[in-house]
């Protein structure tokens, strides 16, 4: 699979599909096609698809360790300017949906449209300080953390308790839009939540971006496109809302 230089950034990333691109955002935790392995096979067959691994995640290398959902934001225009897209379908799952509206809201052009899963409006710190690694290594979580020291060994070389760090202060600190950011997203937008997430809801997206369209899923939690949730009622959506508008 390929990668791409990208200023400090060595950026590995996954490619299916042709047509119109969609550019997956993964969450926090996670990369590119994990966050998004139900949405392979459905959306490869119409467009071309990209899965890109953040910086400080999964296989995407840089010196520096440092990240944050406005960086990661950064690097995907410059990414979408690098393989010479002009703009791009978004979809941003949980983490990825900052990142979306971050993109929406400073790159208009480059963004298409933008669909978010399990996204918010502001930040919500609960249970974040559970996953700093003192926490994790005082309740023996040696399950976690040897799978977040595989998933990510060579965006954090090996440093997994920077990675956790980075992680805790982001899941903490953002979505953080400026009022004036919201009001940026012009692009048409889809905000999909389930009922019962505790990280947002459409409600308060809505609020802040009046003119999206919105859907809240029944019985839903954080991640209702996943395998085993409510995968082909999110899929189905998505891939209309999608058809509706390349076909303008």
């Amino acid at each position: 699979m390929p990668y791409i230089k990208l200023n400090d950034l060595n950026m590995f990333y996954e490619e299916f599909g042709k047509g119109e691109t969609v550019l997956f955002l993964h969450s926090h935790f996670s990369r590119g096609l994990l966050a998004f392995s139900g949405q392979i096979l459905p959306f490869a067959g119409h467009y071309r698809c990209l899965y890109p691994d953040f910086r400080g995640h999964g296989r995407t290398m840089c010196a520096n360790l440092d990240w944050n959902s406005r960086m990661i934001a950064d690097d995907m225009a410059n990414f979408l300017d690098a393989l010479e897209i002009k703009s791009a379908h978004l979809i941003g799952y949980s983490c990825g949906a900052y990142v979306g509206c971050y993109m929406a809201a400073k790159y208009p052009e480059k963004v298409k449209s933008l669909i978010t899963i399990g996204g918010g409006a502001y930040p919500r710190a609960d249970g974040a300080e559970s996953y700093l690694p003192e926490s994790l290594i005082s309740r023996n979580d040696t399950d976690f953390i040897e799978d977040m020291k595989l998933r990510h060994y060579e965006a954090h070389k090996g440093d997994w308790k920077t990675y956790l760090r980075k992680t805790v202060f982001d899941w903490q600190s953002h979505p953080n839009l400026t009022e004036e950011e919201w009001s940026g997203i012009k692009c048409p937008a889809f905000f999909i939540n389930g009922e019962n997430d505790p990280f947002g809801t459409c409600a308060e997206l809505q609020e802040k971006v009046p003119n999206a369209e919105v859907y809240e899923v029944k019985d839903g939690g954080h991640h209702p496109h996943f395998v085993g949730e409510q995968i082909d009622e999110i899929n189905a959506m998505m891939l209309e809302f999608l058809f509706a508008i390349d076909k303008k």
